[in-house]
């Protein structure tokens, strides 16, 4: 029995990472081509590890893409020396692949405005980054940058400040000494930029209309999790206790209320604590209370 379900087994998870390397191609074209299309020829920036590398391009005449690789590498080093294997292996695929198309998309030297728009291309670098950083994580990715960088930082300086703080004040940082390198017109531009990405990925992982989502999650490490939920994303967290139908097995369900985006750090550190964990999402309309990211109860009538 073992030996006809092995080969199927094998077939499906070759089935599944030819899926996975299909999407984060996809996701790479289209965030080679914001960045070397859109966002560099209109003299733009942004925030996280792009924002970084145009800085340091201002004073290094390399090309974007051999910067942007160097960079990766040095932080999926730094990171798998503060932050252990488990890391490299989620960001070790998008270092290799992401800088080297982006160095094909710069030898093509494809641009989508005809004239030179700092407008428009704000607009479309965000639209363009936030489905590309979107498919990344609906397939369960990362990319080396920023996050690694966030992640350390809370690990060794920071632990009792949520990751999602810690990422909005480096980007922040990066968007502000761009100002004093680019100008507060780009600056401000990246702002922009910002905001379109934030939305874009939302919509790309959960469609146009949801803000809310409900996870249900049954996991043996409820504890760790729901310390998660609370002290690093900063949502309640309620649970009750289930009973599985065939095993006759006791379980804690959690229940947690939160963005698209928080459900999606949710679901990375579930994978991390147990691989064997459930997790449901559900869409949610809307959500009375007095939660951070809901409607208030009382103006809402």
């Amino acid at each position: 029995m073992s030996k006809i379900k092995e080969p199927k087994l094998v077939k499906e998870q070759v089935k599944a990472a030819a899926v996975d390397l299909f999407f984060m191609l996809a996701a790479c074209c289209v965030g080679a081509f914001s960045t070397v299309g859109v966002m560099i020829p209109n003299g733009l920036t942004s925030g996280g590890l792009t924002g970084i590398v145009r800085i340091v391009q201002n004073y290094v005449p390399l090309d974007f893409s051999l910067l942007y690789y160097g960079g990766s590498i040095l932080i999926l080093i730094i990171a798998v020396i503060f932050l252990g294997l488990r890391e490299f292996r989620k960001i070790l695929l998008l270092t290799i692949v992401y800088p080297a198309v982006m160095f094909l998309f710069e030898k093509l030297d494809l641009q989508l405005l005809e004239d030179k728009d700092v407008l428009l291309a704000a607009v479309f670098c965000g639209v363009f980054s936030g489905i590309c950083v979107g498919l990344v994580f609906w397939r369960g990715y990362s990319f080396s940058g920023t996050e690694a960088i966030a992640k350390i930082l809370k690990k060794k300086l920071f632990p009792y400040y949520s990751l999602s703080k810690i990422l909005l004040a480096i980007d922040g940082v990066i968007i502000v000494v761009s100002a004093f390198i680019f100008g507060r017109n780009i600056a401000l531009y990246a702002l922009i930029t910002q905001v379109i990405i934030s939305r874009m990925v939302d919509i790309v992982m959960y469609g146009f209309e949801t803000k809310i989502v409900r996870l249900e999650i049954i996991t043996s490490q409820d504890q760790a999790v729901s310390r998660y939920i609370i002290e690093d994303i900063q949502r309640g967290v309620s649970s009750v206790k289930i009973t599985g139908e065939y095993t006759k097995n006791q379980y804690t369900q959690l229940s947690v209320m939160c963005s698209p985006r928080e459900s999606i750090l949710v679901k990375r550190k579930v994978a991390e604590l147990d691989k064997k964990a459930l997790v449901t999402v559900l869409p949610v309309e809307t959500v009375w209370g007095t939660g951070e990211g809901f409607n208030d109860l009382e103006k809402d009538q």
